[in-house]
């Protein structure tokens, strides 16, 4: 599972190679997606996500993935021919939930990631905002008394000699 989190339009480009160099996915402009691949070749895979077609903006990208099958949560559950017992039967049940438990969270987290991220574009922008409000009054304010002090003095006239 991969998800752009923060930049831009939300969309990065994504692909992943197996051992011998075959490309296995790839996937252009996405915000977020998933992706199930049983491994055929043992070795190191490669993904890669790419920013390539937006240089201005920056972007923050979770992903997560999982290697193997998870183990049972009993070890002789595999090959079992009774019935659980309700002791067993309720680990499994509290596994369950807690799995569930742990995709919410994941959820919550990557929201909270978009929505903080959000915030500090909001608070930048007022910031920026109030600094050039601030900037724009004293410049009007020394508009205005410059423009008052001038219809307050009085202009003499200048008095030049003159040579014979």
């Amino acid at each position: 599972m991969a998800r752009v989190i923060t930049g831009g339009h939300y969309d990065v480009d994504c692909y992943v190679e197996d051992p011998l160099g075959n490309t296995i996915y790839r996937e252009t402009k996405k915000q977020y997606d998933s992706f199930t691949y049983r491994a055929e070749v043992k070795g190191v895979y490669q993904f890669c996500f790419s920013n390539e077609f937006s240089t201005f903006s920056h972007k923050t990208v979770y992903f997560d993935f999982q290697v193997g099958d998870e183990p049972p949560i009993l070890p002789d559950m595999g090959n079992r021919v009774t019935a659980l017992t309700q002791m067993e039967s309720a680990c499994v049940t509290i596994h369950e939930a807690l799995k569930t438990v742990i995709d919410s969270q994941t959820h919550y987290r990557l929201r909270e990631a978009q929505d903080r991220a959000r915030a500090e574009d909001l608070n930048s922008r007022v910031s920026y905002w109030s600094i050039g409000e601030t900037i724009a009054l004293f410049v009007v304010s020394f508009s205005q008394v410059m423009l008052l002090k001038s219809f307050f003095t009085e202009k003499r006239p200048i008095n030049r000699p003159v040579h014979s």
